[in-house]
């Protein structure tokens, strides 16, 4: 195992930073979470955050797209930029010795990107064919409508944005958009890997040092899709996505949630893949997982099957969900453990992982979580404490989208568990 030595600072400019050293290491990789994702993009201007997030990278400063390019491979960077539902994060990767010489060409990028019509062009193209793809993928728009039928706008809105929205995104909005959320007072970057913070320090001060900040905006709360719902499609497959509320990531009683779901759908041995796919032979892909945002989360199902099958599928599927209290076994709880552990071990041995955790916890929980305070929950997780918390979030109805020629008999998912 790396040791673990944690330090933090903030700029006067609000921006806050954690730094993990992990002197085991010869990497470092650097996380920056800015809240101007999805969620504060106007009404009617879907699509927006996403294309803003395609346009950081096409040249900063005196920089062309092609020098900052060539910048950031002379340094070996790895490096992306993505548009979420709540934050434009932007992350990066390469040898500890160089992680100081990226910082500039990072705060060169969020400073000063090029938001001009030779860059807003290609990059709302690029956007275009994002969703083009999105919709020959039924997989992906399940999860696109089960998000709207699941959380209240704008935080069940697509970050991607949507193809009726697209053309009616200006450079105007754009800047906009930029100008009045890409600021540093609820920013948190987090740098993890071979580096102390006394070094990164004065090289993230002067490098972040004339991003001012503006105001802090909370997006108003909209209404949520109704469900169930159906999206025709001529197809031989059916895409069943099912979904109910569970408790988010800073919860007292996430990790109990966590073993919940994990029970379901765990690797082979679970009880959805057990039971639907290799018991049954009911579907070829079935699937669980716990979406959570900061205030808020979802349990998202599902399962891609064949049109005369679908129907079995979903009330096999809920069917399983609405017994998990019952029977349910230390060994099995124990296979949740290890899996578990497994996944921390590799975390700990991955900077861009780490740094990314380290900008995530510093958000949801206002602190960072150490690996071993996570260890320490999962191991005095007991088989009471996972059933107690399976009744008491009992879903008493689920959220029901389904992709196929065919919409399905919904019964199943708002029964009580006792018809079911």
């Amino acid at each position: 195992m790396t040791s673990q030595k944690f330090e933090s600072f903030q700029l006067t400019n609000g921006l806050r930073v954690v730094v993990q050293t992990m002197s085991g290491l010869q990497s470092a990789a650097m996380t920056l979470m800015v809240p101007a994702g999805a969620v504060y993009d106007q009404r009617g201007k879907s699509g927006t955050a996403a294309i803003l997030s395609e346009m950081f990278p096409r040249g900063a400063a005196a920089m062309s797209a092609r020098e900052l390019s060539s910048a950031m491979d002379n340094l070996g960077l790895q490096r992306s930029v993505s548009g979420g539902l709540s934050y434009i994060t932007f992350s990066t990767a390469t040898t500890a010795d160089r992680i100081t010489d990226a910082v500039p060409l990072i705060a060169s990028m969020v400073l000063n990107p090029h938001l001009t019509d030779q860059q807003f062009g290609p990059a709302r193209e690029l956007v275009h064919q994002a969703l083009n793809a999105m919709e020959d993928e039924p997989k992906q728009q399940l999860g696109h409508f089960l998000r709207r039928c699941s959380y209240p706008a704008p935080w069940g809105n697509p970050a991607e944005g949507t193809m009726a929205d697209l053309p009616g995104i200006s450079l105007d909005d754009i800047q906009q958009h930029y100008n009045k959320f890409v600021t540093p007072q609820d920013a948190v970057v987090g740098v993890a890997g071979n580096i102390s913070a006394a070094e990164l320090q004065p090289v993230i001060e002067e490098a972040f040092a004339a991003w001012q900040p503006g105001e802090s905006f909370t997006p108003a709360i909209g209404r949520v899709e109704d469900s169930p719902k159906h999206i025709e499609h001529d197809s031989a497959q059916t895409h069943i996505g099912i979904a109910w509320d569970t408790v988010p990531y800073r919860h007292e009683r996430y990790f109990e949630a966590w073993a919940a779901v994990s029970l379901l759908s765990g690797g082979m041995s679970s009880r959805l893949f057990t039971e639907v796919r290799e018991k049954r032979g009911l579907c070829y892909a079935v699937s669980a997982s716990i979406n959570t945002q900061r205030d808020r989360a979802r349990v998202f199902g599902y399962a891609g099957t064949t049109n005369e099958r679908a129907q079995e599928t979903l009330d096999v599927m809920v069917a399983e969900i609405r017994r998990l209290h019952e029977d349910i076994t230390n060994e099995e709880l124990q296979r949740c453990k290890a899996r578990a552990k497994s996944a921390l071990i590799m975390q700990q041995e991955s900077t861009m992982s780490r740094s990314s955790s380290l900008a995530r916890d510093t958000l949801h929980l206002g602190r960072v979580r150490e690996l071993e305070e996570i260890r320490t929950k999962i191991d005095s997780l007991t088989v009471d404490q996972v059933r107690d918390f399976v009744v008491d979030y009992a879903p008493s109805s689920m959220v029901l989208v389904t992709i196929g020629p065919e919409a399905l008999d919904p019964a199943c998912v708002s029964a009580p568990a006792a018809v079911v």
